[in-house]
């Protein structure tokens, strides 16, 4: 069965009010951060793909190069970003993080969930797991609708429990075992 022309249209409107949400959270929690929502999610897709091309980084991200150039130009002043020579070809450059990279990524990510925690301070664990696995599905059924410059969309198994194979990934957060891990940026 489908989902109706109303559901749909409620699910587009929860999710842009969703975004906002999310956008008013983020600039309120970066007085404790240099970086912004931008350069954050440069950050984030660094970790999950790289090394990778600065052409695939914008690909991925969804825009231009010369934008991509002003957040690489910053997070690399930082320190959180390195270039090296790409071994199949001389010409191009791959992306990585650095450890100071990975350490500001990964306190970010911490903050912002111990934010998201307060805020769900009256929620209990089972509905924010379901709102989690929510997301998640949504997330999979989004990425499934076009190309992908990264490669087939994740998957995450339906019911997938967090306790099985739980590991810390390079940008701090907690990840399901890599074969079934759903690929979360911060817009």
């Amino acid at each position: 069965m489908s989902v109706g022309q109303s559901t749909a249209a409620e699910l587009v409107h929860n999710i842009f009010d969703l975004q906002r949400a999310l956008r008013a959270v983020t600039a309120a929690s970066m007085k404790h951060s240099e970086l912004g929502p931008a350069h954050t999610g440069v950050l984030f897709f660094i970790a999950e793909g790289g090394p990778l091309r600065a052409s695939a980084l914008a690909a991925r991200l969804g825009i231009g190069a010369s934008a991509l150039s002003r957040q690489l130009a910053d997070l690399e002043q930082y320190g959180f970003v390195v270039r090296t020579a790409d071994p199949l070809d001389g010409r191009a450059c791959l992306l990585s993080l650095s450890p100071q990279g990975r350490a500001c990524l990964a306190e970010t990510y911490e903050r912002r969930a111990e934010t998201l925690r307060g805020i769900l301070s009256d929620w209990t664990e089972s509905e924010a797991e379901a709102a989690s696995l929510s997301v998640q599905h949504l997330t999979i059924a989004l990425r499934s609708t076009g190309p992908h410059p990264d490669g087939p969309p994740h998957a995450t198994p339906t019911g997938a429990s967090h306790a099985a194979s739980d590991s810390t990934g390079n940008d701090g957060r907690h990840h399901l075992d890599p074969a079934s891990e759903i690929v979360k940026e911060d817009h």
